[in-house]
């Protein structure tokens, strides 16, 4: 994998009237990972959006080296579509091969003709996965990325996420819950609530 980075100076967050959080700044390199921790409703998800392009900051800047992936509550997958034909979709759209590994290490393979609005909350996030692995994206932006997953599926993700910052990717996890991420450096969005 190239070398890949993403960096944020002094970044605020307003919804509406209110402003979540302001002077929040990293510096993510090659083979990092950064755990962001928070309350629900602090703006966890606001920091992933904006880090990840969608989101415009009401102040300051962020900038990338390398493709960002994210994997958010948002699966984009077409609920009558079978899961096959979904994932099959944000491969051609992701320019990927044969999006079958990702599928057989995230168990989901008997799962594929299963039109996706049946599938469990858990085989929703384990769907979403193997989109985000599809895509070789060198950062990932993973929001709330343990929610509905049983204890075997955490520890898959987590393997996934020292595989990949091993191989030089950047993982960054909001979230709420203890996640293990390798070496991770932590930031605890309270400190930069209003």
């Amino acid at each position: 994998m190239q070398a890949c980075s993403i960096l944020a100076d002094n970044i605020a967050c307003r919804r509406g009237d209110r402003v979540l959080f302001r002077g929040l700044s990293l510096d993510m390199r090659s083979g990092q990972a950064l755990h962001i921790s928070g309350a629900n409703g602090i703006g966890k998800s606001s920091l992933m959006r904006i880090l990840a392009g969608l989101l415009k900051p009401a102040s300051g800047t962020v900038s990338h080296k390398g493709a960002i992936g994210l994997l958010d509550e948002n699966p984009a997958i077409d609920p009558q579509a079978r899961l096959a034909d979904g994932l099959k979709f944000w491969a051609q759209i992701d320019n990927c091969g044969n999006p079958a590994g990702p599928e057989l290490a995230l168990d989901i393979g008997d799962l594929l003709d299963v039109p996706f609005r049946y599938l469990s909350t858990g085989q929703r996030k384990r769907a979403a996965f193997a989109r985000l692995l599809n895509q070789n994206a060198a950062i990932w932006l993973l929001d709330e990325p343990l929610n509905g997953l049983d204890t075997d599926a955490q520890a898959k993700i987590g393997a996934l996420i020292k595989l990949h910052c091993g191989g030089g990717g950047i993982c960054i996890a909001a979230s709420h819950q203890p996640i293990d991420l390798p070496e991770a450096q932590m930031i605890a969005l309270e400190d930069f609530a209003v």
